[in-house]
């Protein structure tokens, strides 16, 4: 059951692994959720009937972040979406979750890679957030995910982490020029994660899981629910204080 004070977050990427975790613990703190996913739709109606499941209401949207050029039509279908299922002309949290990974080496990252990571990771956060910043209530939320790797070099990153690294800078500014309208903006940088992500190696490869263990502090890999059930926990009423930071999410990976 809805009603005009229930908050509503806009989940990005959550058809699956850290998204489809945030969106689900951000529903069981009482959130509605407005999911995307980019070609996974039967795994984004399951992600809304979850949510539905836990008594809060869910809407999926196709979104491709690479496609800067549909942003605006994009946004009318989240105005559409709030209007008909919320009676709403506002959302509350927005989660800039969406995203592929490249490994590859300096030497043999390709300009096309290069080309695809600099429009999803930063081009797409940059100019979807702008897009989307119309329907962001006054004092809402955003969280940027980033990645551990910007702390932390491992060969077959720079690419990726390069882009992360931009996302991190471009938090700090959005949390400068949005402060007068009382949004908050944070990056949440998930140390190495056992899910899909860049073909399931952490969580697939016994030897990559067991090293990343090793180099943890709390001795395992982090899990999608560990990012999820902070990200849920940042954008509440009790992290109102907490802006423009970095927070890293990893267990303690390479301290």
């Amino acid at each position: 059951m809805t009603n005009p004070s229930t908050p509503i977050a806009l989940v990005t990427g959550a058809s699956r692994g850290l998204g489809h975790s945030t969106a689900l613990h951000l529903a069981q703190h009482g959130h509605d959720i407005i999911l995307t996913y980019n070609t996974q739709q039967a795994q984004a109606a399951t992600t809304v009937a979850q949510i539905e499941a836990l008594g809060r209401k869910a809407v999926a949207l196709q979104l491709d972040v690479a496609d800067s050029r549909r942003f605006a039509d994009f946004a009318a279908q989240v105005r559409t979406a709030l209007q008909t299922q919320w009676k709403r002309t506002s959302f509350d949290v927005l989660v800039n979750n969406a995203g592929t990974g490249t490994h590859a080496s300096l030497m043999d990252t390709t300009e096309a890679q290069f080309d695809d990571l600099v429009n999803v990771h930063f081009k797409g956060v940059f100019f979807l957030t702008q897009k989307l910043l119309p329907l962001l209530a006054d004092s809402g939320r955003i969280v940027n995910v980033s990645t551990g790797l910007t702390r932390f070099a491992l060969p077959g990153y720079s690419a990726y982490a390069s882009m992360k690294g931009a996302v991190e800078v471009m938090t700090r500014y959005m949390a400068k020029e949005l402060g007068p309208r009382g949004i908050a903006v944070n990056t949440v940088a998930p140390g190495a994660i056992a899910t899909d992500f860049g073909g399931g190696a952490v969580r697939d490869n016994a030897q990559l899981n067991a090293f990343v263990a090793s180099q943890t502090a709390l001795g395992r890999v982090g899990e999608a629910d560990d990012i999820g059930a902070m990200i849920a926990s940042l954008v509440g009423s009790g992290n109102r204080w907490v802006n423009a930071q970095r927070i890293e999410v990893s267990g303690g990976m390479l301290i």
